[in-house]
């Protein structure tokens, strides 16, 4: 085990490792439920999206963990599976096996890019500063996911504390976010669990982050959130995949100049978020994991690449889509709250085969498994995004030319929900800051690509619309 996962060579051992997965797990385990849900609404069987989804972040894991050995672990992921149904399905009018075409296509567009280190250069492209920026913008990114998750904020009230329709009520005609009365138990339960896993943190305890956790969900009985399941009414059938494995259907999606060119944009689509969320999840936690040691750092900083584990990383990355697609799923990407594992500790893949193997007995137990509550999670994100925060320090913000793309790329990740318009606010900054200060030479060239991509991925989406 040791030699296999290099434990020692990376700083960890094999305690550490199990601890870590097991909390990427439960801060991840959501998707497990939520994805089913969402993609039930284009006409998918949900029981077979809910085998999909665990498979397709079982395998993915695997991949990640035994080929890269990187503490990251895969799943379907959010936003893609909402654009899959709200865009694809419901707002284009593509059937749902139409829709897993165009994944399926995205994931082998992403395994070219990424063979023939398309993705690398990408990378390789990106300055310092914007990877600093990366870093902090998804801490604060994950930080309010666990803040929404914690119900700490409510939207739009009016002077009768009722939530007004987008649009109307004078001066909350936009969304208008407030702290709420903590009325809510959910609420509630979040902030004891918030409170206990800052001091465990501040004492140094190890395994803050899971035993915070823990405790939280076994208080959570008392506040009647963490629901405990009847073993006795319980069934752990296993639903049938069938419904949607291999039910892709290319047929209709090029058999006409329109609609060759709405696929062919929407393919487009996909494989832009999908690279960028990837790119941006590594970049934002590969100096706290450790999977740039102190060599890759040098050759980061001196422009000369990256270490293979990260070109494995990315090919792992790149082909669990075409799996996560060929099962019945959305997009199949990396999961930011990899990080809450990282910052447990974890430094090699053997986090990421214990995720794997989590994920592979909820198809089994899922009741179980799912007894964990949000409210019990949701402190553990905002912990994480608190010690990913720490980049931002390594920013020369009194630059103003270095501080805007920063701020950008630090500010649209939460204010949007998406870590790729982070990442294109930033670029695009960067390269019209250096344009205005007439030292467009020092920007790399894939850059001015990637930040030309990104423009004609919103004018597209405009026309679109």
């Amino acid at each position: 085990m040791d030699r296999f996962f290099r434990l020692s060579e990376n700083g960890t051992n094999v305690k550490t490792e199990i601890l870590a997965g097991v909390t990427t797990f439960l801060t991840m385990a959501y998707i497990i439920f939520v994805n089913p849900t969402i993609l039930s609404q284009t006409k998918m069987d949900k029981g077979a999206v809910f085998v999909a989804t665990i498979l397709a972040a079982t395998i993915g894991t695997f991949v990640m963990g035994l080929v890269a050995n990187v503490p990251f672990a895969q799943a379907p992921g959010m936003g893609l599976n909402a654009f899959f149904t709200f865009t694809v399905v419901l707002g284009l009018g593509y059937t749902w096996q139409q829709a897993l075409a165009m994944v399926f296509i995205c994931g082998i567009i992403n395994i070219i890019i990424t063979v023939t280190k398309i993705r690398k250069m990408i990378i390789h492209a990106i300055p310092l500063s914007l990877q600093y920026a990366i870093s902090g913008g998804i801490g604060l990114f994950i930080a309010y996911i666990g803040v929404k998750q914690a119900h700490f904020l409510q939207f739009t009230v009016d002077a009768a504390n009722r939530v007004v329709p987008l649009g109307e009520g004078g001066i909350f005609s936009d969304v208008v976010p407030a702290i709420v009365n903590f009325k809510d138990p959910v609420a509630q339960l979040a902030l004891i669990g918030l409170l206990i896993t800052v001091i465990l943190m501040i004492l140094k305890v190890k395994s803050s982050i899971l035993l915070g956790i823990v405790l939280t969900t076994v208080i959570g009985i008392f506040f009647k959130v963490t629901q405990v399941p009847n073993l006795s009414e319980i069934s752990f059938a296993v639903p049938s995949l069938a419904p949607t494995f291999l039910k892709l259907d290319f047929t209709g999606l090029f058999d006409s100049a329109q609609r060759t060119f709405v696929a062919l944009t929407t393919i487009f689509a996909f494989s832009l978020t999908d690279t960028f969320d990837t790119i941006g999840t590594f970049l934002g936690t590969g100096r706290k994991s450790g999977i740039f040691d102190e060599k890759d750092e040098e050759s980061v900083e001196k422009g000369k690449g990256f270490s293979s584990k990260l070109e494995k990383a990315l090919f792992a990355d790149a082909t669990a889509t075409s799996i996560g697609a060929l099962l019945g799923t959305s997009n199949t990407t990396t999961y930011v709250e990899s990080a809450a594992g990282i910052s447990q500790g974890g430094r090699t893949g053997l986090t990421s085969l214990v995720v794997g193997i989590l994920f592979l007995l909820c198809l089994l137990i899922a009741p179980i498994a799912g007894m964990v509550p949000a409210a019990a999670t949701a402190p553990a994100l905002i912990v994480v995004g608190i010690l990913m925060a720490e980049g931002l320090s390594k920013i020369d913000w009194s630059d103003f030319e270095v501080a805007v793309p920063a701020f950008f790329t630090v500010a649209f990740m939460p204010f949007t929900y998406s870590i790729t318009t982070g990442v294109a606010a930033g670029f695009i900054f960067y390269c019209l800051a250096k344009i205005i200060t007439k030292k467009s030479k020092d920007v790399h060239p894939i850059l001015y690509i990637v930040t030309a991509l990104f423009i004609l991925s919103y004018v597209i989406n405009a026309l679109m619309k």
